[in-house]
Formats: C-alpha cells, sequence, structure tokens
C-alpha cells in the first residue's frame, strides 16, 4: 500500500496541518481561536484576583472612591470574559466545521473515484461519517484549550510571582499536576480502552447493518438469536471500554481537585506567613488564595480532553487508512460521460469485445480470450456459474476496471441496471433522475410509464426500498435506465446499450415475465447484454453466450 508522503509520521496531525491548508487563512483563524480562549480564560483568572482584592479592601471602609477602578475592573472582565468566551466558540467551530468539511470532501473524493474498498460497509460508513467528525473534536477540545491555557499559567505565575515567588512556584506546579500530569495518566490508562472504543464503534455498526439488511433471512433460517448475540457481545465489549474510560477519567478528576485544593492551601501558608511577617499587604492575600480557583477551572476538562485526543487520532488515522488505500477501478463509468458532457445519441449502440481478459485490479484474472460483438436490436444472453466472473465483465464493459488485456469498445450511451440496485429515501422521481439528473418531470413520467410504473412521481419511499415491493422496486430501477433527458438542439436520441444483470432475481414467474415484457417494448432497437440464470429470459433472447 503507497501512502501520502505527507501522511507517513503521525498520521492524524499530519492530516491536521493538511486540511488548516484546505481552509482559507486556516492557521491565522486557529491562532486567533486560541487568542481569544486564552483572552476567556484569563478574564475569568482576572476577574477572581481583582473580586478578591476587591472584596478585602471594602472590608477596610475606604472611602467608595477607593473601590472606583477595581469595580471598574470587575465589570470589564465579568463582561469580557463572555465576549471572548462567545466570539472564540465562534471562530473555533467555525474553523473546526470548515476542516470538518474539508475532510469529507477529502473522504468523498476517493471514494467516488473507487469501485470497490474492499471493506465491512459498516465500518466504512462510521468512517465517513463519525470518524471524521473526530476533526471538530481535536480543534475544539484539544488544540485551542491546551495552547491557550498554556498561555493562561504562564501569564498567571508571572502575575503572582510579582507579590509572592513561592505562592506562584506551588500555582505553577499544582497547575502542572492538574493541567498535565492528570491528563496524561488518564491518557496512559485509559489509552487502551480509548482505542478500542473507535473500531469497536465500526464493528458495532457493521453487525447492526447486518442485522437490518438481513433479518428475515437470518429469522427464516433460525439464525437470528446467534447473530443478534454477536451484536450484542460487541456491545457489551464497547461498554466495557466506555466504563474503563470513565473510571479513569474519574480519579483523575478527583486529583484535580487536590491539585488546587493543595495550590489554595499553599497559598493561604505562604502568603499569610508573608502578611504576618510584613512583606505582603493584607488585600493580597485574598488574590494570592482566590486565584487558583479560577485557574483551576481551566483545567476541569482536561481529562476528558486527554481521551478525546486519544479516540480523535485514533479516528482520524482510521481515515487516514481511507485515503491511502489505493483505488479499485475509476468508481464511475467512463463512458457516461466525456469532458463532463453526456455521450448522447446519434451513434448507434453497440458493443465489441476482442481477446478480453478480466478481473479486479492487483487480483489474478477471472476469465481470459472473450470475444462477443453485439449490434443495435440485439439481446445477448450471458450465462455461467456464480463467481465465474460475470458481473466483472459487466464492471469492465462500462469502464469501472479497466481490462487486463485485450480490447472493449462501445458506442453510444451505457446504461446499467444493477441487480440489487439502491433504492433512496426520497421521491421516486428524485431516485429515477439518477438516471439522468437534468430530466424533466414529463421525461420522468415517461421512464415510469416504459418500466410499467404507475406511481406518483411525489410519493416518498423508504430507505432500501422497504414500501415497495421487489417488483416495484426492480421496475424503479429500470425506469433510472430508461430516463433520458432530450435537449431541443440535439436531432434524436439513439437508443441505449443496455447491461442487465439479473433483472428478475427474487421475482415470481409472472412479475418477471410482466418485467421482462415492458423491458423489452421500452427498448426495441438498444443492444442488450442480460446477465442471468432465468431459463425464461434465455428464451427471450437472440442468442445465448456461455461462460464455462
Amino acid at each position: 500500500m503507497t501512502t501520502h508522503p505527507d501522511l507517513i509520521r503521525r498520521p492524524a496531525w499530519r492530516l491536521l496541518r493538511l486540511l488548516l491548508g484546505d481552509v482559507p487563512a486556516g492557521r491565522r483563524r486557529l491562532l486567533g481561536s486560541i487568542l481569544l480562549s486564552a483572552c476567556a480564560s484569563g478574564a475569568s483568572v482576572a476577574l477572581m484576583g481583582v473580586a478578591g482584592w476587591l472584596l478585602s479592601r471594602a472590608a477596610e471602609l475606604p472611602p467608595v472612591l477607593y473601590l472606583e477602578a477595581a469595580a471598574v475592573g470587575v465589570r470589564f472582565f465579568g463582561i469580557s470574559r463572555g465576549a471572548f468566551r462567545y466570539v472564540e466558540r465562534l471562530v473555533g467551530h467555525d474553523l473546526a466545521l470548515r476542516m470538518q468539511s474539508a475532510l469529507r470532501m477529502r473522504v468523498y473524493r476517493h471514494l467516488s473515484g473507487t469501485t470497490l474498498l474492499g471493506r465491512r460497509h459498516g465500518d466504512l460508513l462510521v468512517r465517513a461519517t463519525a470518524d471524521v467528525e473526530a476533526v471538530l473534536d481535536l480543534v475544539v477540545r484539544v488544540v485551542v484549550p491546551a495552547c491557550s491555557a498554556s498561555l493562561v499559567i504562564i501569564g498567571t505565575t508571572v502575575l503572582l510571582g510579582r507579590f509572592s515567588i513561592g505562592s506562584a512556584a506551588v500555582l505553577l506546579g499544582s497547575a502542572l499536576i492538574a493541567g498535565v500530569l492528570m491528563p496524561w495518566l488518564t491518557q496512559r490508562v485509559s489509552l487502551r480502552a480509548d482505542r478500542e472504543i473507535t473500531p469497536l464503534r465500526g464493528e458495532l455498526a457493521d453487525r447492526t447493518r447486518e442485522l437490518a439488511h438481513l433479518a428475515p433471512d437470518l429469522v427464516a433460517l433460525g439464525a437470528d438469536r446467534d447473530a443478534l448475540d454477536r451484536t450484542l457481545e460487541v456491545d457489551s465489549r464497547l461498554r466495557d471500554a466506555e466504563r474503563r474510560a470513565a473510571r479513569a477519567r474519574g480519579l483523575a478528576s478527583a486529583g484535580q481537585v487536590l491539585a488546587a485544593g493543595v495550590a489554595v492551601i499553599g497559598a493561604l501558608l505562604i502568603g499569610g506567613q508573608a502578611v504576618a511577617d510584613g512583606e505582603l499587604g493584607g488585600r493580597i492575600l485574598a488574590v494570592l488564595v482566590l486565584t487558583p480557583l479560577a485557574l483551576h477551572e481551566v483545567f476541569a476538562n482536561f481529562t476528558a480532553a486527554a481521551q478525546a485526543h486519544t479516540r480523535a487520532t485514533e479516528s482520524l488515522d482510521r481515515i487516514v487508512e481511507v485515503l491511502d488505500t489505493p483505488p479499485v477501478g475509476t468508481g464511475d463509468s467512463t463512458k457516461a460521460r466525456v469532458d463532463g458532457e453526456h455521450v448522447r445519441a446519434g451513434e448507434l449502440p453497440g458493443l465489441h469485445v476482442g481477446g478480453l481478459t478480466i478481473g479486479w485490479p492487483g487480483h489474478p484474472p477471472v476469465l481470459a480470450g472473450l470475444d462477443l460483438d453485439i449490434e443495435a436490436g440485439e439481446r445477448v444472453a450471458v450465462v455461467g456459474p456464480s463467481g465465474i466472473g460475470k458481473t466483472t465483465l459487466a464492471a469492465t464493459v462500462m469502464g469501472l476496471i479497466p481490462p487486463l488485456a485485450g480490447t472493449v469498445t462501445t458506442t453510444g450511451r451505457v446504461r446499467y441496471l444493477a441487480q440489487d440496485a439502491h433504492v433512496f429515501a426520497t421521491t421516486i422521481a428524485e431516485n429515477v433522475r439518477i438516471g439522468d439528473r437534468d430530466a424533466t418531470d414529463r421525461e420522468v413520467a415517461e421512464a415510469l410509464a416504459h418500466a410499467g410504473l404507475a406511481m406518483d412521481p411525489d410519493r416518498i419511499v423508504g430507505e432500501d426500498g422497504a414500501t415497495l415491493s421487489g417488483g416495484e422496486a426492480q421496475r424503479l430501477a429500470l425506469a433510472r435506465v430508461l430516463v433520458i433527458h432530450r435537449d431541443a438542439a440535439e436531432p434524436g436520441i439513439a437508443p441505449p446499450l443496455l447491461i442487465l444483470d439479473e433483472p428478475t432475481e427474487h421475482l415470481d414467474s409472472e412479475t418477471s415475465a410482466a418485467l421482462i415484457d415492458d423491458l423489452w417494448a421500452g427498448s426495441q432497437d438498444a443492444a442488450m447484454l442480460v446477465i442471468t440464470h432465468d431459463t425464461s429470459v434465455m428464451d427471450r433472447c437472440d442468442r445465448v453466450w456461455k461462460i464455462d
């Protein structure tokens, strides 16, 4: 497997750098988000310190004008921390969402350029959806808080050091314990659990998808309980990993509270002694004691962020695996468009195959020495044992995968009727327009009529054709093959080269006969390559091409 040179070391962070380059002014946006977050956290710390000084000074009952500056400071920091935090959320989330969109586009472009990735579909779905969202966690919950907290720690330590070096040293030590040591320990303790969680979610999604799609067959074969037990076993392992991660996070949070307590007690002891010795004003003691409380609030979510870092990098590493996987085939038919334009009518359909060797790239040949010619109006049935390579032949003819040897020449438009064409949870019309996105409402209605499907084009169908019968779903797929947008500037539209992959599979004899009648009537002059095991379909074809 070849690896992108920019993703060789620490793939998740290399990917993050690439995505920052994909977003306009990405690095400046990230820097701005960090500074805004530091200002918001700094304002919270300053608010506590100024408020402590104000309360201590007010207890001395000075003239009210002596308190004006501190009161204004309290108002300023109280308002500014909310304003800074709001703007930081806008800037930070805007950047993270832009990076997430850029990553989705990278993933979708890669997936659209391949015919087969060889992955479990449920796991691949999790990678393309949930794992992509890890960019948001990495930016918003890890990078921005960690960088901004570092600035706040340094600034607070320096300022308190002007009053008491000992208190500042205690504060710095407690901050390192709560903000660095405890999150690091949490990450190390829960590392195995956090690394297990993301793959387990992918495996659970794959198991769930299998249950959803195969439920009737599993029940019919009496295998539903075993399949459900396997799914529950994965769910149990996922819950166990989550439980171990939560336990580590809870213990580390307790350690953070203890570190904050040490900072407060240390400041009270050191500052109190300095006040008693006359080295420090009494009003500053409140600042030394209360400031650690505000500073340690900045670290409250750092243990969760440490675990989020592990999970996010694990998820992004899985995305990098997808991006690095060499594509198989082209992902889309090169016969459908030339330079972005539809292959239009004028040219009669036909197929010429000479000395063809087929197979998936990177794998041994499946079939070799294939020769076939189909002219307009001819219907040829392709028959052979299951698994011999008939669908691979169809993919090669459509240009989805390149031939290993020999030649494939097609003329006119090429249309494909899949054995199990997916039906999307949208309208009938939008499902038909998958065949030609430019088709008008009238052309959609004509295609439905030619396919023998009398349905309202605006009717919503369920996912995977759940609200349609098997015959209706197959006719809807047929309408996709038959629909075509006719440009007024074109003299006419020639019939297509139709590649039909088991068009009557899973249909009863009466329904399949009616489907073939409508298909033959709606495409009399088309060239047809029909992959089938159905003897009744073979009888309706002009000739049978048997593959051994």
